[in-house]
């Protein structure tokens, strides 16, 4: 192996994989893109295993694998020709969740697909239900949005205006899902002749014998973790609080099995698929064991395909982990993708406690909605969501208000989104005394409330957290709950959906009305705490008082 072409090349292909995002950042319509940057950009050879991909979206990284592949099974490369660009966004063909619409564009070089570019992006607006896409009561798959097979989207460098016409015709925000497709188009577009120019600098032979090396060497790398970890049986359960109809507990049971330099994540013990759309697909399963596994491992580790061949899953059919057609699905990748990688992850503190966090606020909020905006006279759907506590570490405390463990996304500033959208951000802080107390403490999540200048915004949400608090580790206290609450015009209360709108659940709902002067409430959880909080230093604490992290009442009684 030549070394160091290996790593020229390597860090090449993830600077084309960086430029892509920027292209899509820059010339993309809806904030979910240009700014919460739900995106992520990559590389495939032409047997569709991933070579590079930038560090955005981790469920989008470790789900690129399975998502290519099946593509190409059903366009297999001899139906591509130079221009084309193949869309897709089934959940039940190798994809994570419907709003994430991923394109894909063959490379050639002398007639032959030698390599794809890849872009996966979350549309805002999908059609469904609810205006966007997160229908917190959907019951069936087509309740969530227009699902698409992969389709050439463009053909031979020409749209294909077919299934334009279908896309557009489905969504509420025609106009936006034009722009942001395009954005997409547009980083694979780039990534193309990137790439393109990258291999025929280099020479074909030569560029793919060394991105097979680089495959191989990463392999070689991620055994090398895992030979470090002991061997043996670790389990570990975290739990999804109810599906949105169903105001029951789900369970997500991770059996790590650890064999030398491999690892096997069989799930095991999971509860069966639910009624609502917290059920993950096979991908998401898949994606959130790599994700768990990153997180443990060398991070200057090349992410690619290679990394991902000593870990082995299992996910039984027709559980919440991998769920089977045609039941919902949509919040198996914000909510329950979080969960799966940290009962991974929690099963993994029996054996290597010193690199395990404790548990983050593990939710997306997935705070969606729509309605008429009179200045701009048109339809407007946004996707915001808001940063949660970080569990703390062996070492140090959880970080405050970060996005979760599978998003790795900002939260749109307020100048923005007072601008594009009729709220009034009232307020915006750190919520206090949020993190789980420990010998370190879990990082805080945040306190939000939005007052309604429209005559009618149309709100839902998919979250979790409100009722089973993010966990602790050896002796470190849980993390701060969540809470959605809505205070109507000229009511002093504040009442969660259930109270107010007869809702089965707080944290999952759909299509609620809210009126101008109403007011909403957004809680995101706190991290859990690493440790007892006997064990903190009083300085720590003393400072933390002086922030306002936490309250001299929590000083006092738990610390």
């Amino acid at each position: 192996m030549d070394v160091v072409s290996v790593n020229i090349i390597n860090s090449s292909m993830v600077s084309v994989c960086r430029e892509m995002g920027i292209t899509l950042m820059k010339t993309s319509y809806s904030t979910i893109f240009n700014e919460a940057l739900d995106f992520t950009c990559g590389l495939a050879n032409a047997k569709g295993e991933l070579i590079a991909v930038a560090d955005y979206c981790p469920a989008m990284i470790g789900g690129m694998p399975t998502l290519i592949e099946n593509c190409i099974k059903e366009i297999p490369s001899s139906e591509m020709n130079p221009g084309d660009v193949i869309l897709h966004n089934d959940p039940y063909r190798g994809g994570l969740h419907l709003p994430e619409h991923t394109v894909f564009k063959p490379i050639f070089i002398d007639g032959e697909v030698v390599a794809y570019a890849v872009a996966i992006g979350h549309l805002a607006e999908v059609g469904g239900m609810t205006p966007g896409g997160f229908a917190g009561e959907a019951t069936e798959i087509f309740q969530e949005g227009l699902r698409l097979p992969p389709v050439k989207i463009v053909k031979e460098g020409k749209d294909n205006e077919e299934v334009w016409k279908i896309m557009l015709a489905n969504v509420r925000t025609p106009r936006y899902n034009f722009g942001d497709l395009r954005a997409l188009i547009s980083a694979a577009d780039l990534g193309e002749e990137r790439l393109k120019g990258l291999i025929l600098k280099y020479g074909k032979d030569f560029f793919m014998k060394t991105v097979d090396d680089l495959l191989d060497y990463s392999e070689r790398r991620m055994r090398a973790e895992i030979k470090e970890i002991p061997n043996g049986l670790f389990q570990f359960e975290d739990y999804v609080e109810n599906d949105g109809i169903e105001n029951k507990v789900f369970t997500i049971k991770a059996n790590v099995y650890v064999e030398d330099e491999e690892v096997i994540i069989d799930y095991e013990g999971t509860s069966p698929q639910a009624r609502g759309p917290i059920n993950a697909t096979y991908g998401v399963s898949v994606s959130a064991a790599y994700n768990a596994m990153l997180n443990l491992t060398d991070a200057s580790i090349p992410k690619n395909s290679g990394c991902f061949r000593p870990i082995k899953v299992v996910a039984p059919p027709g559980t919440v982990v991998n769920v089977d057609y045609p039941a919902p699905e949509v919040g198996g990748n914000t909510e329950t993708h979080p969960r799966i990688a940290f009962a991974v992850l929690g099963a993994f503190s029996k054996a290597v406690p010193e690199k395990v966090i404790a548990c983050e606020g593990g939710t997306h909020l997935n705070f969606v909605f729509g309605g008429y905006h009179d200045d701009y006279e048109e339809y407007y759907v946004c996707y915001d969501l808001e940063a949660v506590g970080w569990g703390a570490r062996p070492y140090a405390d959880g970080n405050d208000m970060v996005d979760s463990i599978n998003g790795n996304c900002r939260t749109t500033p307020v100048e923005v989104f007072e601008t594009r959208f009729p709220w009034l951000v009232e307020s915006f802080h750190l919520n206090q005394d949020s993190g789980g107390a420990g010998k370190y403490r879990g990082g805080l999540g945040a306190e939000k409330i939005l007052k309604c200048n429209a005559d009618l915004i149309t709100i839902s949400q998919m979250t979790d957290r409100h009722h089973i608090a993010p966990y602790g580790l050896f002796e470190g206290k849980e993390g701060g709950f969540g809470a959605t609450l809505v205070q109507k015009n000229g009511e002093e209360d504040w009442k969660d959906v259930v109270e107010g709108y007869g809702k089965v659940s707080s944290s999952k709902f759909s299509n609620i009305p809210i009126r101008r002067g109403d007011r909403v409430k957004i809680v995101t959880p706190g991290g859990g705490g690493y440790g007892s909080p006997k064990e903190r230093d009083k300085d720590m604490i003393r400072e933390d008082v002086l922030d306002g992290f936490i309250s001299k009442k929590v000083a006092e009684t738990i610390y």
